[in-house]
Parts: structure tokens; C-alpha cells; sequence
């Protein structure tokens, strides 16, 4: 009977956490239901990151080797957006190998058997297998006891899957996650247009997320806006294929869609005032949630899509910019990969310790963003 009684209540604080989500900011004052003012939106019991890992591809291209058939300079591309090089990957090389591998780092680095694992999300955009390359991952990484299953917000990825896996270790569902950011939007731009060609590298973060009563995600909050979508797309793109039906000579033709997609577009002023405009609002939103200021942060890990972005966003936020965490110039734009390949080399450089507050906030196509507070404590 105790059972039952701890899961419900485990779900009613499940379904509260849902009805925040659904709040709204104006300006930059949150509005909460009047009933429910007092209860913080937070991951209550605790989901902490307890290990990190990622991989990126050996092929480096720097700036000035994409003269040779683009119209540009390193002077070009790093002023306006902060990237010196990135990392690409090759013919042969598997997107679902790397996420596999930064998944085995974490696993190390938290010391988890992987046996031990429930849940593993990766998120991506660019799959090798269009139904989904997580099973394959968790069979990769031995998790032979996970669930397994992918999760598609673009740049927004990794934080809106942290934020699931974190709500499946709330509940009670599951004790242990394996959460993946991973993306080769190499292989999905068109490599003649320098405003989007030029912003791309791959690579694979992943963390390992366990119930903890102490630290961990102390607060919340996503959005989207399809109204925008159109301003960062890779839209379906496919080719006219005719079909004969039918007894021979009493044949009908129909036109089917052989499948395929367009390269990546993007409307660069538009993201750029979107996310200088949305991503300080929602972190301000969710340090409200944990009932704390920018003057508690000392980190503010955001994805890495441009670096006047970053800066605009720290600036409106009022935080200094030595507390801003980033690899942009040797990475470029990794999308769901950004964040947690970021956070890796923040971590096993020393920048990151126990006790740390850290602001972290996706945003990208969909239009989607969100943010979460974290106090970091990786000790199980």
C-alpha cells in the first residue's frame, strides 16, 4: 500500500511540473498560477549529472582552407561568428559510434556498470537511421537492460532531453540515465553557401544522470514557436516518383514522393535577435524557479552558435563574460552535441567544481529553446 501511495504522490509531482511548463514570461516577470505560487518548479528529489564524456571527429578544417571554394577569410567567419575551425566527419565515420563512445566516457567517469542504466535518450537531428540510432547506442554501450529511444529538437536537443530524462528520475520510474547530444550537420549544408556552411561541426557530448537528494537540476523552463519555424529549417526535399496500378492496359498512374531533404536555411538576423531576445528571459524565468540571481551563477553554459550571441546574452543578463563557458572557435556549431561536449572539457579541465551554479540554455530550430539551473555535484 506504501508503494502505491509513494508513486502517486511521485506523479502528482510529476503533473505539477508539467503545469509550470506551461507558464509564460512577460518581459521579464514570470506569471505563475496564484495557486500554486508557492511550489517551486524544480526537479524536487534531485536528477544529478554524476559523469561526462564526448568525442569529435580527428578531421580539423580551419578557416582559411575554405577559401580554396568559398568566397571568404578566417578574418570573415571568426569575427562574425567566433569559429576558427571544426571538427567534420568523414566518409566511413558513424554518428551513432561517436554518441556510443561519449557514452562510454560518462559511464567511466561516473563509475556506472552499464548494466546498471534505464534510460537512454540521445538527441539528434541528423540519425543514420531514420527510426532512431539510440537503441543502437545503448546496444553499443552494453545498457542492455535501457530503454532506448531518440528525441529531435535541434540545437535545443541535449537540454530539453536532459530535462525528460530528469523527469523519469523524479517520478521514480528510473534511477539511472544516459543522455546524448549528438549531430553531424556537416553532412546537411550546402557547402557553396558560405552564410551556413562555415557554422557546422560534429561531434557527440553525453552525460550520466542519477536520483540524488542533494544539487543536481534545481530548475526549468522550455518553449517553442512554430511561427517562426521558417526561419531554421532543413525541410523535406523529395523527388516526383510515377507509379503504374492496376491490370496491364487498365493501368492508373499516381506520383509518390521519393523521399530526401533540402540542405539547412537559415535566416541569420532572425536567430540572432530570437535567441538575444528569448534565452536571457528564460534563464532569468528559471532562476526564479530555484529562487536564485545571476549573482549566484558561475558558469553560464549556453549552445555554442555564435559567439556575439553568447556575449549579447551574458551582457542582458548582466553576468560577466570570464564566467562564460565555451570551445566555439575549435568546434564551431555542433548542435545537440554543443552543450555536453562543452561541459565535458569544462569538467575535466577543473573550471567546473562541486558547488558551482550553472546556467545552461538551448535554443535553435523549431524555434526552441530552454534553460536549466544546475548545482553541480557529481559525487554518487
Amino acid at each position: 500500500m506504501l508503494g502505491v501511495v509513494e508513486k502517486a504522490f511521485h506523479m502528482m509531482l510529476f503533473l505539477v511540473n508539467i503545469m509550470f511548463s506551461l507558464q509564460r514570461v512577460e518581459g521579464l516577470q514570470v506569471c505563475r498560477p496564484k495557486k500554486l505560487h508557492k511550489v517551486p518548479f524544480s526537479v524536487v528529489s534531485g536528477a544529478s549529472i554524476v559523469g561526462v564524456g564526448s568525442v569529435v571527429p580527428e578531421t580539423q578544417v580551419g578557416n582559411n582552407e575554405l577559401i580554396s571554394f568559398l568566397d571568404t577569410s578566417d578574418e570573415w567567419i571568426s569575427q562574425r561568428t567566433g569559429i576558427r575551425s571544426r571538427k567534420l566527419l568523414c566518409s566511413g565515420e558513424k554518428l551513432s559510434e561517436f554518441a556510443a563512445e561519449a557514452a562510454s566516457q560518462a559511464l567511466l567517469s561516473a563509475d556506472v556498470n552499464p548494466t546498471d542504466v534505464d534510460l537512454v535518450i540521445v538527441a539528434t537531428s541528423s540519425p543514420e537511421d531514420m527510426f532512431g540510432d539510440a537503441t543502437k547506442v545503448a546496444n553499443l554501450i552494453g545498457a542492455s537492460k535501457a530503454v532506448a529511444f531518440d528525441l529531435t529538437a535541434a540545437c535545443s536537443g541535449f537540454l530539453f532531453a536532459l530535462i525528460t530524462a530528469s523527469q523519469f528520475l523524479e517520478t521514480g520510474t528510473y534511477e539511472t540515465a544516459v543522455v546524448v547530444g549528438a549531430d553531424a550537420l556537416s553532412r546537411w549544408v550546402d557547402w557553396s553557401d558560405r552564410s551556413t556552411c562555415v557554422l557546422f561541426g560534429d561531434g557527440a557530448g553525453a552525460v550520466v544522470l542519477k536520483k540524488k537528494n542533494k544539487g543536481g537540476i534545481l530548475s526549468f523552463a522550455l518553449k517553442s514557436n512554430g511561427a517562426d519555424q521558417r526561419h531554421l529549417t532543413l525541410g523535406y526535399h523529395g523527388k516526383d516518383k510515377r507509379l503504374a496500378l492496376g491490370e496491364k492496359g487498365k493501368e492508373r498512374e499516381i506520383i509518390i514522393s521519393k523521399g530526401g531533404y533540402a540542405p539547412i536555411l537559415m535566416n541569420g538576423k532572425e536567430v540572432y535577435k530570437f535567441a538575444t531576445r528569448e534565452v536571457p528571459k528564460i534563464i532569468f524565468q528559471a532562476l526564479e524557479y530555484a529562487e536564485l540571481s545571476t549573482d549566484n551563477i558561475d558558469w553560464l553554459l549556453l549552445h555554442q552558435a555564435n559567439i556575439r550571441i553568447i556575449e549579447t546574452v551574458a551582457d542582458r543578463l548582466g553576468i560577466s563574460r570570464s564566467k562564460i563557458i565555451s570551445n566555439l572557435d575549435e568546434h564551431g556549431n555542433t548542435s545537440a552535441g554543443s552543450i555536453p561536449i562543452a561541459l565535458d572539457h569544462a569538467v575535466k579541465s577543473g573550471l567546473i567544481q562541486n558547488g558551482h551554479i550553472i546556467a545552461m540554455a538551448g535554443f535553435g530550430a523549431g524555434l526552441s529553446w530552454g534553460a536549466a539551473i544546475i548545482r553541480w555535484d557529481d559525487t554518487l
